[in-house]
């Protein structure tokens, strides 16, 4: 359970909202399943749980981490574009 909580914890550190990101929203929904096997003291569904749980947080964090990788390249490569006109203009 410390493993999902610490998966969400880090999702949710680089951005990842239950909002803007489906396996966020799953995982949350999880990893309270999870402890509500807990409660029950359904211990083997509150594994399988939380390790779904966290594995999705995973992706989540995965996701929004690719997202932001693609704006930083597309900033970049706009720059590139500008910087090659600039230079194809100046000759």
């Amino acid at each position: 359970m410390r493993l999902t909580e610490q998966a969400l914890e880090q999702a949710r550190a680089v951005g990842a909202t239950a909002d803007d990101v489906p396996e966020m929203k799953l995982a949350e929904d999880k990893f309270n399943r999870a402890k509500g096997n807990m409660n029950d003291q359904s211990f083997k569904n509150a594994r399988m749980r939380a390790e779904q749980a966290e594995l999705d947080a995973r992706l989540a964090e995965a996701r929004v981490l690719t997202l932001k990788s693609e704006e930083q390249l597309n900033v970049l490569n706009t720059r590139i574009a500008r910087l090659r006109k600039q230079l194809g203009d100046a000759e």
